[in-house]
């Protein structure tokens, strides 16, 4: 375990030292101590670029406790991060059930500010009955930001500032981040090239966008599933074939869903998939392949390796699911997840809007809220600068 720790010791150790808007951060919370006396209860995917965000809000006073987020957990960081006095929980291997309790175990310490990605804590505090002590908190997601404004509606009696409502992030991130991160997982996953095979991305929000833009870039044939009238019309005015995923199932080769909602790919679609059809997930949650029902119509699945399955269909076909339909740029081998300029900039938002919710709660409503337009702006200006350029 020490050789383990002293790897993700050693990677943190790099990737904080890219990652400079957070550094400045950090002097400046170092100075000013805004979460002195607060307890912060996490939920995120725990990989280095994590520790960086959680090592500049403990620089601030934070104390941390948190959990990692099914299937993409990295045991190193946690265990290096649980020696810097930190109280995590969660390992890679957990079960959804072990993930459920310890999203369980991060609500029973009564933190009074959230970090949370898919809403899963802010669901667990209504559950309870309980948010009368939470100053506020912050939502990673898109899939959290649309459970806070349906399922949960009028339910969260505090604020949460969705960092995925900023441009900033939606550009920055979702778009060129994720694109460029889908893609090289893709690759490093499958060893298989991207010039010339048919890919069908099923969604064209920010994250499509990207997905979509970045193979084709690399070459690949691309279409994209989309029902909303509008995305559609703008996947076609950027020159993709446009189609539901029903309609475009014969065509692709790879499937690669973006929508941040549950079974955008069914077995209606899977059944008149060509044989050996890739089906992948970037999604927060691993939901957006309908899983149960492959799994239940299947004659037989084969693991080829640790994220890649095989499964065969009644109809003698098969296809081939990644990371178990998880997000599989966090959840595949070898996990590199977004880049580190993206993630410095989205955890620029993230540790801002927490600044915010500790120190100005009373200027915030209730439930589900944008970025504030000041940080929102103060933080252009600090990537437009560190980008090397000027405004």
């Amino acid at each position: 375990m020490t050789a383990l720790i002293d790897s993700a010791a050693a990677r943190v150790e790099w990737i904080r030292s890219r990652m400079r808007l957070l550094a400045a951060v950090r002097e400046q919370f170092a100075a000013t101590r805004p979460f002195e006396g607060h307890r912060i209860g996490m939920s995120l995917h725990i990989e280095p670029k994590t520790a960086v965000l959680l090592e500049t809000l403990a620089a601030g006073g934070a104390e941390i406790v948190g959990t990692g987020n099914h299937g993409s957990t990295q045991d190193d960081v946690v265990a290096y991060l649980q020696g810097q006095g930190m109280t995590l929980f969660g390992r890679r291997d957990d079960t959804l059930e072990q993930h459920h309790a310890n999203v369980a175990a991060v609500l029973d310490s009564t933190p009074d500010i959230l970090l949370d990605n898919g809403a899963d804590l802010a669901a667990g505090i209504v559950a309870r009955g309980a948010g009368a002590t939470l100053i506020g908190g912050t939502e990673e997601t898109t899939s959290g930001g649309d459970r806070l404004r349906a399922e949960l509606l009028g339910q969260v009696p505090f604020p949460v500032i969705v960092i995925n409502d900023s441009l900033l992030k939606q550009l920055g991130e979702n778009k060129h981040a994720v694109g460029q991160s889908v893609v090289e997982s893709f690759m490093r996953i499958t060893n298989l090239m991207i010039p010339g095979r048919r890919f069908v991305v099923v969604g064209y929000g920010w994250c499509g966008r990207g997905v979509a833009q970045y193979l084709r870039a690399l070459g690949g044939k691309v279409a994209v599933a989309e029902v909303d009238e509008l995305k559609a019309f703008e996947a076609a005015l950027d020159g993709f074939r446009v189609d539901t995923a029903d309609g475009l199932a014969e065509w692709g080769e790879v499937f690669i869903t973006a929508t941040g909602r549950a079974n955008v790919l069914t077995m209606s679609a899977i059944e008149h998939m060509n044989d050996g059809a890739i089906l992948a997930n970037c999604g927060h949650f691993p939901w957006e392949i309908d899983t149960a029902s492959l799994r239940s119509a299947a004659t037989a699945t084969r693991a080829i390796d640790d994220t890649i399955e095989r499964i065969d269909l009644p109809n003698g076909r098969h296809v081939i699911l990644i990371a178990g339909g998880r997000m599989f740029n966090l959840a595949g081998t070898a996990p590199k997840g977004n880049s580190l300029d993206s993630m410095d900039l989205g955890f620029l938002l993230q540790v801002l809007s927490l600044e915010r919710v500790a120190t100005g709660a009373s200027t915030l409503v209730a439930g589900a809220q944008p970025v504030p337009d000041d940080l929102e702006r103060e933080i252009a200006r600090r990537m437009v600068a560190a980008m090397g350029a000027s405004l």
